[in-house]
């Protein structure tokens, strides 16, 4: 009889489950809910409270909704049995926070809560907290925090330290309420199991915790906020857990209604991107994984521990027991692509799209793809949802210069697509600068489809591009994690083998067009430190002005 592990994938849009053979890693099912509630960044409850600017929130009970629906149908299209289920391996967005009671219940169930925005799911590109993640990062500096360092030197408005403070200092009412402050991640594996544990991929890269020193002492967070002191203590307390250690036990609830068995081992989950290195075949050092979707996450693991700034983290036991899993990443890469098609595409290249029978997208990449490097005389800043990776700013905005009256929607298209591979390169250099070896590059998710997006950035690059032989990486590196919950394998690194197929195919880089880009990558270098380097920028400014604005509108 077959044996089979789940992988539950909780993206920004929907929850996704696989079936995958724990003998050869075939996918015997897939199936994707997309959340009711979507991503609540406008009006909240029955649009009826206006939310300020950069929220992003999200339903917890889309979550257990779209989870019961998608493995319901996955065993259904499969025909398999409970008992045939070893493990269920979970990923998830981060840093998606829920503040929650001491039983797990969601502040925004609790009847007189529910129209407080802060007692909803904080989702990882709610940038609300900019303000309290500054504050942070200056004291931090202050005080000489050695945990600083190993975040590249700032800390994030999209992780669980700012966006816990956001909520003191905004809704103390709701920090006060708040008996638990939660990854959607953890918070999964604790409804499925009823016990609360915490990850070390999530901890790690989101909420400053480190495996040898813990998460920042009670006197930096006295010096921070008086009411702090009890966050890491109380509110983000539990045992951590490394990617692939058993939770506990699927409970008998959550068993009937899922089909499953009482008992099915649920695995420490982490977070969507570092899945999708294991599901990507990544289980080694030396290999930079490229999980290219809506945003672009960049992981790399080392047997050394590095301080490199203007990363996102360095977390041992983050990706891969045993070894140090660095992150970077970019808050907008498919975002942006996909702004472009719905706002700046004239209704003459729509049509022409629907003649066709392809996607607008496929169109602008037709058209796009026989330009030369430098042909558009374009040059884009990736900044539409600020920058992640060096400079942890989510205040900087997008840019693109060089325009005139001939310039044509596929050469935008195209100088978009550059820009994030310019903003891929500089993390890469990033690296190398501090000592960690970046030897070979391999990417997943959706945006591998594309195959101008690819050429363009091996060229940009100077390195061939590995595929991933599974367009589910994500998923299927939460179904990794099962099967080693399960004790179907003794380590992720045994079950990768097993599990995950050699790359799908390789894209070489043009050396030509990589002498070009790297003349174009030289300007680019100098509109980072011109636009995202300088304190007075206009950007800034222009910002500033903008949020006012907004805020005089929702006011009025």
């Amino acid at each position: 009889m077959k044996r089979y592990t789940i992988g539950l994938d909780f993206g920004t849009e929907t929850a996704r489950a696989v079936l995958v053979d724990v003998e050869n890693g075939e996918i015997a099912a897939t199936s994707v809910f997309p959340y009711p509630d979507g991503v609540i960044d406008e009006k909240l409850a029955g649009d009826t409270v206006p939310l300020p600017p950069n929220y992003a929130l999200q339903n917890p009970a889309d979550w257990l909704s779209t989870m019961e629906s998608a493995i319901k149908q996955v065993m259904q299209q499969s025909g398999a049995k409970g008992s045939q289920v070893a493990g269920i391996g979970i990923d998830f967005t981060s840093c998606t926070v829920l503040p929650t009671l001491a039983d797990g219940t969601p502040l925004c169930f609790v009847p007189d809560l529910k129209m407080q925005p802060h007692a909803w799911a904080k989702l990882w590109k709610h940038h609300g907290a900019q303000e309290q993640a500054d504050r942070i990062t200056r004291l931090a500096e202050q005080r000489g925090e050695a945990w600083l360092s190993r975040y590249g030197g700032k800390i994030s408005s999209e992780w669980l330290f700012s966006k816990a403070f956001e909520i003191l200092e905004d809704a103390p009412q709701i920090y006060t309420r708040m008996q638990c402050i939660v990854e959607g991640a953890d918070w999964i594996a604790w409804q499925l199991t009823g016990r609360l544990t915490r990850n070390t991929c999530c901890a790690g890269y989101k909420g400053t915790w480190h495996k040898q020193d813990g998460f920042p002492n009670q006197a930096f967070l006295q010096a921070l906020h008086p009411d702090l002191v009890d966050l890491f203590s109380v509110k983000v307390s539990g045992p951590i857990l490394a990617p692939g250690q058993k939770v506990g036990g699927l409970s008998v609830e959550w068993a009937r209604r899922l089909g499953l068995q009482p008992g099915c081992a649920v695995s420490a989950s982490m977070i969507d991107a570092h899945a999708a290195t294991i599901g990507g075949g990544v289980s080694e050092a030396g290999t930079m994984f490229l999980t290219m979707g809506t945003s672009t996450c960049h992981m790399l693991m080392s047997e050394k521990e590095v301080l490199v700034p203007g990363i996102s983290g360095v977390v041992e036991d983050g990706i891969v027991p045993g070894l140090f899993g660095y992150e970077a990443g970019q808050a907008s890469v498919g975002d942006i692509f996909g702004w472009f098609v719905e706002t700046g595409v004239p209704v003459e290249y729509v049509e022409q799209a629907k003649t066709k029978n392809i996607s607008v997208h496929r169109l602008l990449s037709q058209k796009a793809i026989g330009l030369k490097p430098g042909q558009t005389g374009l040059l884009a800043l990736d900044w539409w949802n600020g920058c992640r990776t060096p400079l942890v700013d989510a205040d900087l905005t997008g840019m693109i210069m060089g325009f005139n009256l001939l310039t044509r929607p596929e050469e935008i298209y195209r100088a978009l697509i550059e820009g994030t591979a310019f903003g891929t390169r500089l993390i890469i250099d990033l690296f190398h600068q501090g000592g960690v070896a970046v030897d070979r590059l391999r990417a997943g998710g959706g945006l591998t489809q594309n195959n101008l997006v690819l050429q363009v950035y091996a060229d940009v690059m100077g390195l061939p591009i590995e595929i991933a032989s599974s367009q589910q990486a994500s998923a299927l590196g939460a179904a990794v994690l099962g099967a080693v919950a399960g004790q179907v394998y003794p380590d992720i690194h045994s079950a990768v083998n097993k599990m995950v197929s050699p790359p799908a195919r390789l894209v070489l880089p043009d050396e030509a067009n990589h002498l070009i880009y790297n003349e174009i990558f030289q300007e680019y270098k100098k509109l980072v430190d011109l636009f995202g380097r300088q304190p007075a920028s206009s950007m800034k400014k222009l910002l500033e002005i903008r949020n006012r604005a907004r805020l005089d509108v929702a006011k009025s």
